[in-house]
Order: structure tokens, then C-alpha cells, then sequence
């Protein structure tokens, strides 16, 4: 799944927060200037219009997005957009003002103070912290992880003209020829050569790639089918417009490094869509954290008391596009669960790359032939192991909702269609646990539900889900 917010306002909060201060800071001064040295928030009025600024100016950063390619402009520029924004915020006020016939007892001069000292601050707030940005090479939010597929001819041409036309947005992890092969060790600018385009599928399958760029003129030297099994891999495929072909609804013209793109994903969510999901596991992360706080109480000793050893069980787990990230569970099994797994393979119960076994002698209190029902077997039916990946979910490694995510041995299997259930971030519960999981013994139906959840994802299908688990859960359904 690929995400407009990465080139609009939504990673850009420094700024939103550096503007949100010095309004503030200019609504005082224009205060002082025409009041005098007194404090403008113990006066109704004065402090109503202060928290209309600040729901002004988040609103305009929100439907205008100011701070889209913010990095890239220019003085001249930069001060247009500022004074853009700054009359905005100022009409809100104003209106506000009007609508609630409170205009005769706010001061005029103050408000005209406001918009000079409103521009000259926000506008030299954004300046110096670009100035600050550029010079320390500081980031506050993740850069994409790309893959630029060119020709050796032109390849010098095109990661200069990329790199140049942008900032620190994403990270050049590796460069394919479409006409020549790589010599062993090569590099660009500090970037290895990896492959030839044909081998493409072949060397992603395993690694953190977010998207590939393609930037070649004569899209007859693209391997055919390069940009569909990208697709069908989930990632999102970024092609110059020279040649311009129907590939997917989801696909849109972008700016990317200095060309004009047609950027393809399997799903692509707005910026809005995208803040609501996270605001949502940020929220369901803390809630979540502090009910697993109160489980660890009780389940703590009695899971140490059962098999000595640590309480949580974490493990390497495949998240969003190939990113590697430990997740965590209370555990149910023994301690040497992994190691006897191999001994066990012969009795899975799932056809594919999962592993699932009813008497499974592997969990806490199960008996040498699994068929008890002890600690263990309660945690796992009561999804009780699952709730310490809210810390997971807080960190971002994982969304309430969302795919499986595999561990780095199924995940080496996987072919290259299967890579697409991993174009969103994994999550606690998804469209599997849903549908009657412990009914589903084929790795290939679950793929198919993923990836039903990924292409026609949208905020009211994550709230239906997570209904759909609190009803599953409660029932005590599909957990083995």
C-alpha cells in the first residue's frame, strides 16, 4: 500500500509545530503592542481567538498543505506559501470573530499587529529550521527504501537528477540496469549495482524494498511483466510518463526526484486515511498497553510458575514490505518450542507456508501428546498471549488491523505474490482471524483474504473488523 502522505503535510509536524508556536508567539506581541505588558489568555476573548489560531492554522495545514514540498523551495517561495497561510488563518479569524458578534471587543490594532508580526515569525521559523534541517542532515520521519532501475548509460544522469530533486524523502538502496549487467562490486555515487532488471523479483523477494523507480526513456528495454510483478509483489512501482500505460485504478501522476511519474500501488490511501488509522493505534496502543499491564499481574506468575523462565516471548517477524521487527507475546509454549517445531512438521495441519497443530505438546500444561488443557491452552483460546504486541501497535511496527505477519522462514518461501499481503503493516487482528481461522487449513486462502483486506482496504473496514474480534474473542472462536 502506498501512502500520499509521505510528500505532504502529515510527516512534516516540526513544521506544523514550529508554526503553531510562533502564532502564538505573534498573538502575544500584537497583544503587548497595543494592551500593553499583560497576560492575553485571562481575558475570555483573547483566549478564545488564541485557541482559534491554533484550530485554524491545523486546519489549513490539513485541507492546503502548506508544507508540501517545503524542503525544496526557495526564499521567494517560501514566503508566498507563508503569507498564503497566515491570510488564511486570519480569515478563519475574522470569521469567527463576526459569526460570534464578538468583533466589538477585540481590538482592531491588535489584530493588524498580528498579521505582520503572524508572517515575519512563521516565515523566519520555517527558514531557519530548514537552514537547521540542511545543515545537520536531521530526519523525523522514516525514509522509503528504493530501488532505481535505469540503463548504464544513463544511469549517472538519473540518480544525480533524483538525488538532487529531493530531500532525504527516500533512500536509494540499490541500482538495476536494463541493459547490462552489473560487474561484481559495483557502485554508483555509493550505491551498489545489484542486478539487471530481469532479476529484479528475484533479488527483492527477501529484502526491505518499498518501491522501484523506473527511469527509463524506451520502455521497450523494460522487462516485460517487470511492473506487474512488482505490483503483484506489493510494492509500489514508480514509472516516468514516457510511454504511459493502463496498469491499475490505483495509480496517479506524482513528482518523484525530479521527473514526472505515474506512481501504481495495489491500494492507494490519502493522507487523512492514513493519519485516522494511526490516531486509532495509537489510541487502541495505550489502552491496550495499560490492560496488558494489569494481565501481567496475574499471568505473569502463573506463567513462570507453570515453566521457569522468561514471561514474554519475542520473536523476529516480517513486518510492512520486508522491515524486520521483533514482536512480542506472552508466552505459551516451553522454552524450546522453536527446536521441536522442526520434529513436528510432519503433523501440520495447514497446507502451505504456516505452521497449526490442534495437540500441539509444544504449549504449557499440554501433556507429552498435547491433548490437555492447561495455561497454555487457555492463553492461546482466550487470545490473552497476543495483547503485549500493543506495544508492537504503539510503535508503529504494527497496525490494530492488518495481515499475519510471517516469521523469516516462511517468509523465505513465499513467492512473489505472496510478498503482497505484506504492502500493509501487519496487525493484531485482521480479515483471517475473522473468518473462521481455525476452519482454514490452506495458506493459499489466507493469502486470498489478505489480500482482499489490502485492495479494498478503507477506516469503516478496520472498525468492522475490530467488532468482528471482540465478538470472535468473546466466544472463545478460531484459536488453536
Amino acid at each position: 500500500m502506498y501512502s500520499k502522505a509521505s510528500s505532504t503535510w502529515l510527516k512534516h509536524w516540526d513544521f506544523i509545530l514550529i508554526d503553531l508556536v510562533m502564532f502564538q508567539v505573534a498573538y502575544v506581541i500584537s497583544y503587548v503592542m497595543r494592551i500593553g505588558l499583560e497576560n492575553p489568555y485571562k481575558i475570555q476573548i483573547y483566549l478564545n481567538i488564541a485557541i482559534i489560531i491554533c484550530l485554524a492554522d491545523i486546519c489549513s495545514a490539513f485541507f492546503t498543505e502548506p508544507y508540501h514540498g517545503i524542503m525544496r523551495r526557495g526564499y521567494y517561495l517560501e514566503f508566498k506559501s507563508t503569507l498564503r497561510h497566515v491570510v488564511l488563518v486570519c480569515v478563519i479569524e475574522t470569521c469567527y470573530l463576526f459569526l460570534s458578534k464578538r468583533a466589538g471587543t477585540f481590538s482592531r490594532l491588535s489584530f493588524l499587529w498580528f498579521v505582520v508580526a503572524a508572517v515575519i515569525l512563521v516565515y523566519l521559523g520555517r527558514i531557519l529550521w530548514k537552514l537547521y534541517l540542511i545543515k545537520h542532515k536531521r530526519l523525523f520521519y522514516d525514509k522509503l527504501k528504493m530501488l532505481l532501475v535505469t540503463t548504464k548509460s544513463e544511469s549517472d544522469n538519473v540518480l544525480e537528477r533524483v538525488l538532487l530533486n529531493s530531500f532525504n524523502e527516500f533512500e536509494i538502496t540499490g541500482i538495476s540496469y536494463v541493459d547490462a549487467k552489473p560487474e561484481e562490486g559495483e557502485t554508483l555515487r555509493g550505491i551498489p549495482v545489484v542486478c539487471r532488471a530481469g532479476e529484479i523479483p528475484e533479488y527483492i523477494q527477501t529484502r526491505w524494498i518499498d518501491s522501484v523507480f523506473i527511469g527509463v526513456d524506451d520502455k521497450t528495454m523494460v522487462p516485460n511483466g517487470l511492473t506487474e510483478t512488482c505490483l503483484d509483489m506489493g510494492l509500489t512501482v514508480h514509472d516516468s510518463l514516457e510511454g504511459m500505460e493502463e496498469r491499475t485504478s490505483n495509480q496517479y501522476i506524482n513528482r518523484m526526484g525530479g521527473y514526472m511519474v505515474l506512481t501504481s500501488s495495489v491500494r492507494v490511501a490519502s493522507s487523512w486515511q492514513v493519519l485516522l488509522k494511526r490516531l486509532m493505534d495509537i489510541c487502541g496502543g495505550f489502552v491496550g498497553l495499560f490492560l496488558t499491564g494489569i494481565l501481567t499481574i496475574f499471568i505473569g506468575p502463573a506463567i513462570y510458575i507453570a515453566s521457569p523462565g522468561p514471561i514474554f516471548f519475542s520473536q523476529i517477524r516480517v513486518g510492512k514490505n520486508g522491515k524486520r521487527f521483533k514482536i512480542y507475546k506472552f508466552r505459551s509454549m516451553y522454552l524450546d518450542a522453536e527446536k521441536r517445531k522442526k520434529d513436528l512438521m510432519d503433523k501440520n495441519e495447514m497446507n502451505g507456508l504456516m505452521f497449526k497443530m490442534e495437540a500441539d505438546p509444544r504449549i504449557i500444561g499440554s501433556g507429552p501428546d498435547g491433548m490437555r488443557h492447561g495455561l497454555g491452552w487457555l492463553i492461546r483460546k482466550t487470545s490473552l498471549d497476543e495483547f503485549p504486541q500493543f506495544w508492537n501497535v504503539l510503535k508503529g511496527d504494527m497496525s490494530l488491523v492488518g495481515t499475519r505477519p510471517p516469521t523469516e522462514d516462511e517468509w523465505k518461501q513465499y513467492k512473489p505474490y505472496h510478498r503482497a499481503r505484506l504492502a500493509v503493516k501487519p496487525g493484531l487482528t485482521g480479515m483471517w482471524q475473522v473468518s473462521g481461522r481455525s476452519d482454514i487449513t490452506d495458506f493459499e486462502e489466507v493469502v486470498k483474504l489478505d489480500m482482499k483486506y489490502v485492495k479494498n482496504w478503507c477506516f469503516g473496514m478496520d472498525i468492522k473488523i475490530l467488532f468482528k474480534t471482540v465478538f470472535v474473542v468473546l466466544a472463545g472462536a478460531g484459536s488453536k
